[in-house]
């Protein structure tokens, strides 16, 4: 999901203009290993170039760090700040929002039950949420997980986003997002086409909740953060990050950056985009879910079929849509994953298809479709991550 809005500060109050016109937009130096890590030597020092480049260039974030991990080696290239009053570099243990990278949770979740026989791809809204519009009913698990399901998205609601604007951090009750746009009819018929909605995923939960009696918080906990030992990884309401973190950025020239990283509260995003981690956990999680480690290969082959879509933004390399998973084909080889952009932080979080290498890679501000030579300039340094990271790789 994409927010933007402005730090209620001095330099907020110098700029409401700005603030209200950037919301309504975006709703639409220094390397180290970690213990026992690869030594970088030629290939490490250009990733390290490339970072550093891409943070100091004009409009560059603030901090960026990238993990990539073959199976026990460790590799961690960081440039920038994590916080700018501090000046202290970011670190693999830090706290971030990871945006709409969130939805691999939820499809992981939802994919777990698939396997145990709690839910079935082809359940519909009709059957699972009967209180939920007639005119979504034949909208399908699988139609929910891959985009292709018609919703309304939620977050482009006038109703929805007038509340945010007043209140950023607005209380909202997360099951009941969908209210915001319970009058709209579907966009298209189901399985017709992809369409990237933030509806969809807040509906997988749902589903996930009303298949089990149980809430999704505690599901996330038992079936993804415990297999995976996520031990940083939360699903917060509110708008307080928790110690240490990466600070998130507003980065709009020639203005100086204004720290965003708690201007909005998670309520309003939940399944779709609320959880915060550290980019040590997203690298244990992305292994694990790629890799098919919380399910079978039943459901692992159903996952990866794969529909013409991309993610938000837009990952490194050609895209496909998977359920709850994307497949980015880069020039150096494949890997599967997935992207985020919130306020203050973009995310691409990718590991192979075997689960043996993966890469997280954030960076402070955010950076979507908006601005389209910035997004291109972070695939490019994604793709220069991702050919580092499958380099020798024969799988």
């Amino acid at each position: 999901m994409s927010l933007r809005t402005a730090l209620p500060s001095k330099a907020a109050r110098r700029s409401r203009g700005r603030t209200a016109a950037v919301l309504a937009l975006c709703l639409t130096a220094l390397s180290t290993t970690a213990a026992g890590a690869a030594p970088q030597g030629t290939d490490g020092d250009a990733l390290q170039r490339r970072l550093d480049r891409f943070v100091t260039a004009p409009g560059g974030p603030p901090g960026a760090i990238a993990v990539l991990r073959r199976g026990k080696d460790v590799q961690v290239v960081r440039a920038g700040v994590a916080d700018l009053r501090t000046g202290r570099p970011p670190r693999a243990h830090d706290h971030m929002r990871i945006a709409s990278a969130a939805k691999a949770f939820s499809g992981a979740v939802a994919l777990s039950l698939v396997d145990r026989g709690a839910l079935r791809l082809d359940d519909t809204l009709r059957e699972r949420l009967p209180r939920l519009p007639d005119a979504w009913g034949s909208v399908t698990l699988r139609q929910l997980l891959n985009h292709t399901s018609g919703l309304p998205d939620f977050s482009e609601s006038a109703a929805f986003r007038a509340e945010l604007v007043a209140d950023p951090r607005h209380r909202f009750d997360s099951r009941r997002l969908l209210d915001y746009v319970a009058g709209e009819p579907l966009r298209f018929r189901p399985g017709g086409r992809y369409q990237y909605s933030n509806s969809d995923n807040i509906a997988v939960a749902l589903m996930a909740e009303a298949a089990t009696g149980t809430r999704y918080e505690r599901l996330l906990r038992e079936l993804v953060h415990e297999p995976l030992g996520l031990r940083a990884t939360s699903l917060p309401q509110g708008h307080r990050m928790p110690e240490p973190y990466l600070h998130g950025y507003d980065v709009n020239l020639p203005e100086p950056p204004q720290d965003v990283s708690e201007v909005v509260g998670m309520s309003g995003v939940w399944a779709s985009g609320g959880i915060v981690s550290t980019p040590a956990d997203m690298s244990r999680f992305v292994r694990g879910y790629a890799g098919g480690a919380l399910y079978g290969k039943q459901v692992l082959r159903e996952q990866r079929r794969w529909v013409a879509g991309a993610s938000e933004p837009a990952g490194p390399g050609r895209n496909l849509a998977g359920l709850a998973l994307f497949r980015y084909a880069t020039r150096c080889g494949v890997v599967l994953g997935h992207t985020g952009n919130t306020l203050g932080y973009t995310q691409l979080v990718a590991a192979t298809p075997d689960g043996s290498r993966s890469l997280t890679f954030s960076v402070t501000t955010q950076i979507n479709r908006s601005d389209p030579q910035r997004l291109e300039r972070l695939r490019d340094v994604q793709e220069a991550f991702v050919c580092a990271l499958l380099k020798g790789n024969r799988h």
